[in-house]
């Protein structure tokens, strides 16, 4: 007798199932899309328990005939493809015939359907994959299937399926996608008799956003569109503002199915070019349109992996289109424009009079370089904090100016020592112009504003060399010299060292130091993610945000931890839940870490911010005295060096001179 034998139906669809129902939402996913199939216009899910008790699906789509209800549930039988060319130009979101028969050989399911053509419906109900019952059934248009006890034979599946919350996530992110690849089907998802999904089913895109991922993003999200005689791109993506830390709200759509595609993801970003900040993605729902013939949906059991013909023209076609409606926004307003008119003026007049007002100790410092005489010199709070408190970051003056040795400790002072200045450079005499008023930048206090004598000398230790200052290079790079060489430091990597190393205690304390906010932040996310951050909302209050439900899918946020940047709590705030988002195993000392890397990075100088000599020396006091000073959190060198004998390699000086090699001949 041969060893050969061949496998039962069965079990062919149980090894057929390990790869078509991995867990819930495959489930879910493979009903709906069967209705899709169907033509239906109203899709109704109902789960309980995350889908580990029951999954129903109910459409009014065309439904299956008395004649075909038995068939539907053996492998390979579909009404949707009949012979090998069809399977070219597959035009249907199933075509393999295996999503019934496999999920019916793990679970319970329960089949009542009827046909607009036929009289009465049917009722069929499989377990294990064997028929227990069949029957006429007086069921409406349309197609209810109830699938319970999932993976009651497979236990091992089971033991390795995620938490019931991470499992109606899923759920809830596949309704989602499919949702919105056909706008034009109302969807509803409930949970244990909860909704937590719904869509009108009017053919609108950005309703459809909305309802998925909240009114406030919908509205930062534009429409985009392009074709060629291949493709046809359209779709939605928000503004450049309006950003995430993962790829995964790139919806990526081939003729109504939803993929995964990287260069296609990628293309998209592309499209944004230098508009994006490092590591932040953009949400974006994008539609292509395209001949069958020229996408291979026949990769993967799941579907969701597709071969593309002429995917570079896709490509470069999608970067283009994203590119051309990026283009017709303001993204960022005019300067000249906003600075016309009296405030131009004030600002311009402020930096002819070059009165620098910087923190520290709580004092204000002025900068003396004397320039032209100015007109009629103003000062005011917004003029003072765009140039030399919060405005740091948008501009900055491209020249080093040497700061005097005058330290003012009040407001009355700074007012006196302003007019003594102005007598001093311009042999004025000392009755100031009417309208020369100080006021004080209302900077919040940081730690990176914290005091640093500045003849103290960097603490002593044999791992970092004792730098003097030399100057600052291209507004980015500080040039220090010691007795064993040149180094160059990165301003921003050194002190976001220095801030991680403060913040990394800071958010461990956190303490009851909050600031209470004028207007609470109000966030809304889709259910998909909204189930898994209910998970974590401990960890965030463990480090002083408090998230308190607001309505479906919506929290408010009515106070931060004082250590939040001033201008970025939102920002900030968001970024920290994308981390838990992101990577849901995360422990609370890894968020911890992760924040307190956020955070370092958002309160360290930026590149080509032009520091003064004192400014500069702080930073490298401060360096010194750092647990790690040799590399920022995120593992990029701080200072680098080069020894005299690199110089002298550079410049070709350890060569043998031609008189030593004449003595030698």
């Amino acid at each position: 007798m041969g060893r050969i034998h061949e496998l039962s139906d069965i079990l062919a669809d149980q090894i057929a199932a390990g790869e078509v129902v991995e867990r819930p939402a495959s489930v879910v996913k493979e009903l709906v899309e069967n209705a899709l199939d169907a033509h239906s216009s109203q899709i109704d899910i109902y789960v309980e328990e995350a889908g580990l008790k029951s999954i129903q699906v109910i459409d009014n789509g065309e439904g299956i005939s008395q004649a075909d209800v038995l068939i539907a549930f053996r492998r390979h039988a579909t009404s949707k493809i009949t012979d090998r060319a069809d399977l070219f130009k597959v035009k249907t979101l199933g075509f393999r015939g295996e999503a019934l028969p496999s999920i019916a050989s793990v679970s319970h399911v329960s089949l009542e359907t009827s046909t607009q053509a036929e009289s009465a419906g049917s009722l069929v109900e499989i377990k294990g994959g064997e028929l227990i019952k069949q029957q006429p059934s007086s069921a409406r248009n349309g197609t209810k299937i109830t699938v319970t006890d999932l993976f009651f034979n497979t236990p091992a599946r089971l033991k390795y399926l995620s938490s019931r919350a991470t499992e109606l996530a899923n759920i809830s992110d596949i309704v989602n996608r499919l949702a919105l690849s056909h706008t034009d089907v109302a969807f509803s998802l409930v949970s244990d008799g909860k909704t937590i999904f719904k869509t009108a089913g009017n053919g609108n895109l950005k309703q459809a956003v909305s309802a998925i991922y909240g009114l406030t993003s919908a509205r930062q999200m534009i429409e985009f569109s392009g074709a060629d005689a291949d493709f046809a791109v359209s779709g939605l993506i928000s503004l450049p503002k309006l950003t995430r830390a993962a790829r995964s709200y790139i919806s990526l759509l081939i003729n109504g199915r939803y993929i995964k595609n990287f260069r296609i993801s990628k293309a998209v970003v592309a499209g944004y070019g230098s508009k994006l900040m490092v590591g932040r993605y953009p949400l974006a729902v994008v539609n292509i349109k395209l001949d069958p013939l020229l996408v291979d949906v026949n990769v993967h059991p799941t579907k969701q992996e597709v071969r593309i013909s002429k995917e570079e023209q896709l490509e470069f076609l999608l970067t283009k289109a994203v590119s051309q409606a990026l283009s017709q926004e303001n993204l960022i307003p005019n300067g000249l424009e906003n600075l016309a008119g009296k405030k131009a003026k004030q600002q311009l007049d402020f930096k002819q009079l070059e009165i620098g007002l910087n923190e520290t100790k709580g004092a204000y410092q002025f900068k003396n370089q004397p320039p032209a005489l100015p007109k009629k010199p103003a000062l005011n709070k917004e003029v003072t904090q765009a140039l030399l408190g919060q405005g740091q970051e948008k501009s900055s003056p491209k020249t080093v100016v040497k700061p005097a040795a005058l330290i003012i400790t009040d407001k009355a002072q700074l007012k006196q020592a302003a007019v003594k200045n102005w007598d001093e450079r311009y042999q004025q005499p000392t009755t100031p112009p009417k309208d020369l008023q100080l006021e004080e930048a209302e900077v919040a206090p940081t730690e990176a504003a914290a005091a640093v004598d500045e003849e103290a000398s960097p603490a002593e230790t044999v791992r970092f060399p004792n730098l003097v200052y030399i100057g600052q290079f291209h507004g980015t790079y500080l040039l220090a010299q010691s007795d064993d060489g040149l180094y160059i430091i990165d301003q921003h990597a050194a002190q976001e060292r220095r801030n991680y190393e403060y913040y990394r205690q800071a958010i461990v304390k956190v303490g009851q130091a909050q600031q209470e906010l004028l207007v609470p932040i109000v966030l809304t996310y889709p259910t998909s993610e909204s189930l898994k951050l209910n998970q974590h909302l401990g960890d965030l209050q463990a480090l002083g945000v408090k998230l308190e439900d607001f309505g479906q899918n919506t929290y408010i946020i009515r106070s931060h931890p004082a250590w939040f940047k001033a201008g970025q709590e939102e920002a900030t705030i968001r970024e920290m839940i994308d981390y838990l988002l992101t990577d849901q195993k995360l422990t609370l000392a890894q968020f911890r870490e992760k924040t307190a890397i956020m955070m370092s990075c958002k309160r360290a100088i930026k590149a080509n911010q032009h520091l003064d000599d004192r400014q500069a020396k702080e930073l490298l006091a401060k360096l010194a005295t750092c647990e790690n000073p040799f590399n920022c959190p995120h593992g990029r060198p701080t200072v680098v060096k080069l020894s005299p004998k690199d110089l002298e390699h550079m410049f070709k000086r350890i060569q043998d001179s031609h008189q030593s090699k004449r003595k030698e001949w």
